[in-house]
């Protein structure tokens, strides 16, 4: 535990950046009776709602939250994602006006990427108690030894059966480290077996899958029901497959969306979120606004 407390202060100290995304965070999952947006749409292999994470405008965010989050309303998003850039994960404002303020705008603050190895109690409650849906630990960092995985799935479930106290679900989100070979064993493998599903969902970062050579529809085909969130995030063909650096507008890149999605549709998750962190000839908020053009037109 000390050299995770450790691996989170050197995080922190270093800002928000594209390899320690400060959007430590914890989900939840619906509370039974809750009401769930379909997936599908009205005309046949649509998305009636898909999100953004919001560090993929992250300077934006941190000139303007406000605006910044009209535009992505305007952009045809119906959920976002938070992350916590400095100012907590409702950025400064208190949840209740956090959320005032995204119901306003027709948006629904379905989760968020935050440090759950801190404070946990009190932004599991805060969550809750606008509800939110999920908190999302967003990076634990390479290990040295499968103990330490082992360790964090034991954390997980921990942190699973916080957020369930208090109404929403915790999930973890993939980098590409977790799926390199450790004495023997995938520590994805690992997580996804040995946490709880009762307390423990997975968001699958499918560029990262995709960049550490898997298959992420063998991924979810394997595992069923705990990748319940998808980062819809795609990789420049031209970059090095092994390139961690390489996303691109989605649609002009070497993922299938079309197939991924449906397939990730048909073994549980509910949840696409948008994102984006390298952006060649243009700019986040435009890239924001196409991709959201993109997956309004995808069809299954």
């Amino acid at each position: 535990m000390k050299n995770r407390r450790k691996f989170i202060q050197l995080s922190t100290a270093l800002g928000v950046g594209a390899f320690l995304p400060f959007q430590f965070c914890t989900p939840k999952k619906e509370n039974e009776g809750t009401a769930v947006t379909p997936a599908i749409g009205a005309a046949k292999g649509t998305l009636s709602a898909f999100g953004l994470q919001l560090y993929s405008v992250k300077e934006n965010m941190a000139e303007n939250a406000v605006e910044t989050i009209k535009s992505i309303a305007g952009y045809g998003y119906k959920q976002i994602e938070g992350f916590d850039g400095g100012k907590g994960i409702f950025w400064g404002m208190k949840n209740t006006e956090f959320k005032s303020m995204t119901d306003d705008l027709g948006l629904d603050f379905i989760a968020s990427h935050a440090n759950t190895f801190e404070n946990l109690e009190k932004q599991a409650a805060e969550a809750g108690a606008i509800g939110m849906k999920y908190l999302i630990c967003p990076y634990i960092g390479p290990q040295k030894k499968m103990d330490d995985f082992k360790k964090f799935a034991d954390d997980f479930n921990r942190m699973g059966q916080v957020c369930k106290d208090n109404g929403l679900r915790f999930a973890y989100h993939n980098h590409g480290y977790t799926f390199m070979d450790l004495e023997g064993q995938v520590p994805q493998d690992y997580l996804l077996e040995n946490t709880d599903p009762e307390l423990v969902d997975f968001e699958m970062d499918i560029y990262w899958v995709k960049t550490a050579g898997y298959d992420p529809i063998q991924y979810l085909q394997k595992y069923p029901n705990r990748f319940t969130l998808g980062h819809v995030k795609d990789k420049d063909g031209s970059i090095d497959p092994s390139e961690p650096t390489g996303s691109t507008l989605i649609g002009t890149g070497t993922l299938d969306f079309s197939n991924i999605l449906r397939k990730g549709m048909d073994n549980g998750m509910k949840y696409f979120i948008v994102e984006q962190e390298r952006f060649e000839g243009t700019n986040p908020m435009e890239a924001a606004e196409k991709n959201a053009n993109y997956m309004k037109a995808l069809v299954f």
